[in-house]
């Protein structure tokens, strides 16, 4: 496989990559990092590429192998929380504070989640994957990952809740 079939081939899903790799290791550029290696990882299978179903599904199975490595290894301890801000220039500075509030406590609540949880959280609600392609990609029933789909929704959802009519707590 040339260069230019390559990157055309896996540019329309890289920032797919990118933001599974966020959601998973948080700091921006871990997971630039992570997104660049598991690209070098794939141009090095390039030859073999044709014998994968859904090289998509392919890579987005490498990315989170490679990021919970990446969090299980030593250097997890070095890294960085860096959080996104969420703008929208068309409303209020307020509803624009509320929002952002909102986005970085939605994030900090899926982070919390357990792994299986926050990645079909992730998959289906951000990266919009439906039940199969989840279901090939974690290496679970599709009932399985309704079930945990609907469990991190709830624990999301409740836990905002909680914050919005009790406060910080």
């Amino acid at each position: 496989m040339q260069q230019k079939e390559f990157l055309n081939l896996v540019m329309p899903f890289k920032d797919k990559l990118f933001r599974l790799a966020k959601r998973l290791l948080v700091s921006r550029e871990e997971a630039e990092d992570a997104t660049q290696e598991v690209l070098l990882k794939l141009w090095s299978k390039n030859e073999a590429m044709g014998q994968y179903k859904s090289i998509e599904a392919f890579a987005m199975t490498m990315t989170k192998n490679f990021c919970l490595d990446r969090l299980k290894s030593k250097q997890a301890s070095n890294l960085k929380l860096v959080h996104s801000n969420y703008q929208d220039e068309r409303t209020s500075l307020q509803k624009q504070l509320e929002t952002e509030d909102s986005v970085n406590w939605v994030e900090r609540i899926m982070d919390e989640l357990p792994e299986q949880q926050k990645m079909v959280l992730q998959l289906r609600d951000v990266e919009d994957y439906d039940f199969e392609e989840i279901s090939e990609l974690l290496d679970m029933k599709p009932t399985a990952v309704r079930v945990t789909l609907s469990r991190a929704r709830k624990t999301v959802r409740e836990r905002l809740m909680q914050k919005h009519n009790y406060g910080i707590g």
